[in-house]
């Protein structure tokens, strides 16, 4: 909580009313014949183009999806296909200002504005412009398909670029904007500003945030726009993500230039339907979807309703906004009223509306009506505008024969490639060439000098312990490599709960707050979504970022962002994106069944994504270091039991300089020679005090290691250490059905099938809910447990009396019950 801020209770308890100011609905009611002024004719014309060409490139979409040919040409294409037909003005009014320093977010139902912003950009780049852009993209590979046998104008070379390749695109082609990972719901074209479109309804309404955080913070120019459907409102992302946006501090903490609301628009493309159900007068409750920016901020986030099926409607209220945005008044909300002819996607009979309310949008069509309008203001003959679907009926057609031809435009040969994409497993120092904002030299902070004092190793040379103020521990370590690289790198910064006053939530970040500005640190929203969300836009625009998940029980807060968006825009771009995030989540004890759960294996279990559990200070430090060098999403866990602890096991300590831990990477911490222990996170220590228990008591000596990450994990060490010991258990802190101790486990006996004397067994919590403090004895493993196991599973132990964990009898029973 900030310091400065007072909350006077004579004020806050003051009686009174909360007033709301009018919001405007479809006030634009200009024709072009009125705005000639504003608009050239070629630029009217282009507006009809635009529009032409969507309707076009749509059409072909449906006939190709429910009668299997476009123009006599047989095709099969099984993949989606969400339309947008009848919305092309909201489209292309939405893109016609923005130019390419300017980004739009979209949805499932994207083509079109893929295509408006695409021909904006076009329409405004010089030719130098465009084809440097042709040439450096995929090294060429598109414009050279779309370059043979033409020659035309540099701007119509870039329109047969633009649709070929989101054509190609969503016909899984390698030569698409995406090497045709992303199909169609996730085409996207970052050159001329085109981001990710979500396949998940409301998915761009927190990431479009992030963007827009990026540019703030970096100081890049232009705005952001949230493309969202109207039934997308009622989803918890872009509730979040407007929160987020919202957020008061942008204004009253936030400091010089920094100060000011985020350059975000959040542009409701308004269809009136959400899959067959109808928003208004139906599943939600909003009646005019602009109402909501009421409910935001004291601006009413200056939201309006648009007539969307006018294009200088939209056009008028995008000039508008961008100065609300330019002042830094943002974020803005834009209700765009429009109508979707087609179905939510080809297989939808449209049964939930009538055929007399489609006609009666038909009749109003925006594009009849504009061509109209043209016509009556004497800006273009019905021949000129005959000649426009001529143009565009060939292009589409043209462009769709070389889409479809296995020859030009193949398939990937060798899928096995799409592995390769998963990670980047880049290297990079800084991604900002600007010097940090920081508000002291590193070494004159409080913190830094505190952590100089201490031992970084934990034993004396006697080998006793120092206490526990004196050690170096994990939470140093960690602190230590993040503060490091917000001295090397301008772009970072990190948010979550509580990450700044309080000194993040388990004092990490202690000592942070005087020596970074509010814009690199600061506390966000009690939104998991947001802060996961607002990230990966963050990153995916150019940005490092740390976003703070306090327990890892809330991942499922954020789980469509986790699971769904972290992991898979690097493969799905072609690895056009990166995505540098850090995610820091904790693993708890002592607060019961919502706080103190081990949830890495539900994480491990989600391809494209890096997983790090390091319990030791040298390995934290190490790991983290690695991971913010990385140009890859890692979720990093850290045990809340151990924040203290010291370093133990590297005998030199922590150094002080920088070192890096290669992410995968298994570590023995204690070596032996009768049975192998692997454990994951915490579980270490308890490994440590079994094996101790079995040297000294029962003669056998146990090889401990320590698996420190769980994606990407190199089994060489493991192998090495079964052909010596013949045994092997798998322990961590998640509970053990379904655990990713058993993907381990499974790998291991096949991979060490010929050197096992008996079979790995797997230790892992109790299948119950994690009890108070008082009763985690009998629900986490204990070093008991690891004795109880070797004693009945693996070999028998002279003179032991075993608990009943693991007879077999036990372990039938409970599973039977389900725990």
């Amino acid at each position: 909580m900030p310091k400065s801020q007072f909350i006077d209770p004579a004020e806050a308890r003051k009686p009174g009313v909360v007033e709301f100011q009018p919001i405007p609905v479809n006030q634009y009611q200009k024709t072009v014949k009125e705005e000639r002024g504003n608009f050239t004719d070629e630029e009217l014309k282009a507006i009809y183009h635009d529009m032409v060409l969507i309707r076009e490139f749509e059409t072909m979409l449906n006939l190709i999806k429910t009668k299997g040919e476009y123009n006599g040409v047989a095709y099969n294409h099984p993949g989606p296909a969400h339309l947008s037909i009848g919305q092309e003005s909201a489209a292309v009014g939405m893109a016609w200002t923005l130019t390419v320093d300017d980004f739009i977010f979209g949805s499932h139902r994207s083509h079109g504005e893929i295509l408006a912003k695409g021909m904006s950009a076009i329409h405004k780049l010089s030719d130098e412009e465009l084809m440097k852009i042709m040439q450096e993209f995929f090294d060429g590979t598109v414009l050279k398909i779309v370059q043979k046998d033409f020659n035309g104008t540099t701007k119509e070379l870039a329109r047969r670029f633009l649709v070929y390749g989101t054509l190609a695109e969503i016909f899984a082609r390698e030569t698409g904007f995406n090497k045709g990972l992303g199909g169609s719901m996730h085409a996207f074209f970052t050159p001329f500003g085109v981001y990710p479109n979500n396949a998940i309804v409301g998915g761009s309404g927190d990431i479009a945030v992030g963007a827009a955080l990026y540019k703030k913070v970096n100081r890049k120019p232009g705005l952001v726009v949230a493309n969202i459907g109207d039934a997308s409102m009622a989803c918890g992302p872009v509730w979040e993500g407007i929160t987020f946006a919202a957020m008061d501090q942008f204004r009253e903490l936030w400091e010089g230039e920094m100060q000011g609301g985020l350059p975000v628009i959040i542009n409701i493309m308004n269809n009136q339907y959400g899959m067959g159900g109808q928003t208004c007068g139906e599943t939600m409750g909003y009646g005019i979807a602009a109402r909501i920016g009421a409910g935001v901020n004291d601006e009413q986030m200056h939201a309006e309703r648009v007539d969307g099926y006018n294009p200088l409607a939209v056009i008028d209220a995008y000039r508008r906004k961008r100065k609300v945005i330019e002042e830094k008044k943002g974020p803005v909300l834009l209700d765009v009223l429009t109508y979707r002819y087609s179905g939510h996607s080809p297989s939808d009979a449209s049964s939930y509306r009538t055929k007399e309310e489609v006609e009666a949008w038909e009749r109003q069509d925006c594009i009849a009506s504009f061509g109209k309008q043209l016509l009556e203001a004497g800006v273009a003959t019905q021949d000129e505008l005959d000649a426009v679907w001529s143009d565009v009926k060939a292009l589409t057609h043209e462009m769709f024969l070389k889409s479809i031809d296995d020859e030009i435009s193949p398939r990937m040969k060798n899928p096995d490639v799409i592995g390769e994409m998963m990670f980047s497993n880049g290297s990079v120092d800084s991604f900002s060439d600007a010097k940090p904002d920081v508000l002291m030299p590193l070494e004159e902070n409080s913190r830094v000098k505190k952590i100089a004092t201490k031992e970084r190793f934990a034993f004396d040379a006697d080998g006793k312990p120092f206490s526990k103020m004196k050690q170096f521990q994990l939470r140093d370590a960690i602190f230590e490599a993040i503060m490091d690289r917000f001295y090397k790198d301008a772009s970072l910064i990190a948010y979550g709960e509580e990450n700044r006053d309080w000194g993040g939530a388990f004092a990490v970040y202690g000592g942070m707050t005087e020596a970074l500005p509010y814009h690199r640190l600061f506390n966000s929203p009690i939104s998991e979504a947001s802060i996961v969300g607002t990230a990966i836009g963050y990153a995916m625009c150019g940005g490092r970022v740390i976003p703070e998940i306090m327990y890892c029980d809330f991942l499922g807060r954020c789980g469509d962002e986790v699971f769904n968006q972290l992991p898979k825009w690097q493969a799905m771009s072609g690895n056009v994106l990166k995505m540098p995030v850090v995610l820091r989540v904790s693993v708890g004890s002592k607060y019961g069944a919502q706080h103190s759960q081990d949830w890495t294996s539900l994480v491990a279990h989600i391809p494209g994504i890096k997983v790090c559990f390091p319990v030791t200070p040298y390995d934290a430090k190490g790991l983290m270091n690695a991971a913010l060098q990385g140009t890859d999403p890692v979720i990093f866990f850290e045990s809340q039991r151990i924040y203290d602890i010291g370093e133990q096991f590297h005998k030199g300590g922590v150094p002080t300089g920088y070192y890096e831990i290669p992410i995968g990477e298994p570590d023995v911490k204690r070596e032996g020679k009768d049975i192998t222990f692997l454990t994951i996170g915490h579980t270490l220590y308890p490994a440590l005090q079994a094996a101790k228990e079995l040297e000294t008591v029962y003669g056998m000596s146990a090889e401990v290691i320590d698996a420190r990450s769980l994606v990407p994990f190199n089994y060489e060490k493991v192998i090495a250490s079964v052909k010596k010991t013949g045994k092997i258990i798998v322990a961590g802190d998640a509970t053990a059905r379904g655990s990713f101790l058993n993907d381990l486990a499974a790998n291991i006996s096949s991979l060490c099938f010929d050197y096992l004397d008996a079979p790995v067994g797997v230790l892992g919590s109790r299948n119950w809910i994690t009890p108070a403090h008082e009763l985690e004895s009998a629900f986490f493993p204990q070093p008991s447990w690891f004795i109880d196991m070797i004693h009945e599973r693996i070999q028998p132990l002279n003179g032991y009396i075993p608990g009943e964990n693991f007879t077999d009898a036990e372990m039938i029973r409970r599973a039977k019950k389900g725990v």
